[in-house]
């Protein structure tokens, strides 16, 4: 690889870092808005315009409030814990193809850091890893409600993790293929995934909101009956980086629901706006489609929080084991049927 190739390459990388960054920033400030909207308050309006500088507010904050370790806690896994965290939040980015080969003066950028041939297993692992962070933070805290909600945490990862791989494995079995990149380009125009595979998708969605611990699947850090969770002990930055994992996760789990089942930076029409427009302005536009749909998915993961009341433990395991699986192995045998049939 030529020197100004990985030079592209690690300007991408910290362009998506930037961006994952901010997108989590801005998350919270959303948050605040679209649950003021619901319950018709004014929600976040002292810090700039419209509350617009919130984020950055809070950033401050938590920078510079105390740090604190508990004196029984165990001082370095309790700050592993967290930096774990945002480390596989980040890092699960590093596969998505995020629009077309850009072409400048003869130049072919890629808007993907790497097109691995097993992209969705290395999403896998990285999710898998994510729970790792909650269970050494909770554990290390010396804390009985730290400790339940870790290990609530990674009970409900591994259970939903199961029907989240099964789910794959229909798709996989349509688009014959572990590449991210090859998977976007598959569904080109309007050839989305979610057309052939509707149950998968609302499978996969349900499994997400049960990964990244959002409502109605936020039992580990319930703070009606566990103060607050894994994350009880922690405050400043430390706290900071489990809060911000969460909103990192709920970007990544929409841009990967996008581009498995939502067609990614593809829309109707592509072809014809690329060749009247360019080959820059095109996939550029390909790519603001993409974030488009990826702020359609959080505005979703936002709407059901404020919709919806969290399940009993006992209901969000009866969900996991005996619905969802069912229902994944179920499509993966009618998906079979149907490619044996009609391929």
């Amino acid at each position: 690889m030529e020197l100004a190739d990985i030079a592209i390459k690690f300007g991408l990388i910290i362009i998506i870092f930037l961006i994952s960054l901010v997108v989590a920033m801005y998350s919270t400030y959303a948050e605040r808005k679209i649950a003021a909207f619901f319950q018709d308050r004014i929600g976040p309006n002292r810090a700039g315009p419209f509350g617009i500088l919130q984020p950055l507010a809070d950033g401050a904050k938590m920078f510079m409030k105390e740090e604190i370790i508990p004196t029984n806690a165990t001082p370095f896994l309790f700050i592993v814990g967290p930096s774990l965290a945002i480390l596989t939040a980040c890092i699960g980015s590093a596969v998505i193809p995020w629009g077309q080969d850009l072409v400048i003066g003869g130049k072919v950028i890629p808007l993907q850091v790497t097109d691995i041939n097993v992209g969705i297993l290395y999403i896998f692992g990285v999710v898998s890893l994510g729970v790792y962070g909650v269970m050494i933070g909770g554990w290390a805290s010396n804390n009985k409600y730290s400790l339940l909600g870790a290990i609530r945490a990674a009970s409900q990862n591994i259970s939903y993790e199961i029907s989240m791989g099964l789910s794959i494995i229909a798709l996989l079995l349509v688009t014959g293929t572990l590449s991210l990149g090859e998977i976007a380009q598959q569904q080109h125009g309007w050839h989305w995934n979610v057309i052939y595979q509707p149950v998968g998708f609302i499978l996969f969605l349900v499994c997400a909101f049960a990964e990244t611990n959002r409502t109605p699947f936020d039992l580990p850090e319930c703070e009606t009956e566990l103060v607050g969770g894994y994350h009880t002990e922690y405050s400043s930055m430390k706290l900071g980086f489990y809060l911000f994992a969460e909103y990192i996760n709920m970007f990544i789990s929409s841009a990967v629901m996008a581009t498995l089942y939502w067609g990614g930076y593809n829309y109707p029409g592509m072809d014809w706006v690329t060749a009247h427009v360019g080959p820059v302005i095109g996939p550029l536009i390909g790519t603001a489609v993409f974030f488009v749909k990826i702020f359609g998915f959080i505005f979703f993961f936002m709407w059901v929080r404020w919709t919806i009341p969290r399940f009993r433990y006992d209901q969000l395991m009866d969900l996991g084991w005996k619905i969802l699986i069912p229902l994944a192995i179920a499509n993966i045998v009618v998906t079979g049927i149907v490619i044996t049939l009609f391929n």
